[in-house]
């Protein structure tokens, strides 16, 4: 009896916060559906159904557990997918902070990165990091181009029509 209350309180008092990742999934997913009217019926009904609840309640019993005396979360934020295009396969991960992304057979990495404190993405390749866009308060995206310039947009399809006028002219967003 003592060692079963040793191994239960081991487990579940284990003073961890862990990344609840099965939860941040799950919230993920839905904040990714596009319209604002299904995404908060999802929400409802994800409360309705228990799905959130029972997330939250695997991630504290289990899984940041097992992160906690491990190291190891077993619901990592990173998947692999294979893309095949006219190109070639590419391996694309997704990754807690962007994507990386790799032709098969070749060992050059092309990384996007997002930074959560200046709201932006980033490109690195071959150890060199280029700020793509960042997203301001506002509903508008500042756009970087290849020469350093910068062009504010709205975030919409007039902006991104309006930003791809301006970046067919540099040959940079085209090359590989």
């Amino acid at each position: 009896m003592l060692l079963a209350t040793t191994v239960a309180g081991s487990v579940l008092f284990s003073s961890c916060i862990g990344s609840f990742n099965l939860t941040n999934k799950l919230l993920t997913w839905n904040k990714g559906i596009d319209s604002k009217f299904v995404n908060e019926l999802v929400f409802i009904a994800f409360h309705i159904v228990p799905v959130y609840e029972i997330a939250v309640l695997a991630d504290i019993l289990v899984i940041n557990s097992i992160e906690f005396w491990s190291g190891n979360n077993p619901v990592e934020m990173s998947t692999i997918q294979t893309i095949e295009t006219e190109n070639g396969v590419y391996l694309v991960e997704t990754k807690a902070d962007g994507y990386s992304i790799q032709k098969e057979g070749e060992a050059q990495t092309v990384e996007f990165v997002f930074d959560e404190v200046e709201n932006s993405w980033s490109l690195e390749l071959n150890g060199d990091s280029r700020k793509l866009l960042r997203y301001t308060e506002n509903d508008e995206v500042v756009m970087y181009l290849p020469d350093g310039q910068k062009m504010t947009v709205e975030a919409n399809p007039a902006g991104v029509l309006a930003f791809r006028q301006v970046a067919d002219g540099y040959s940079y967003f085209a090359a590989r």
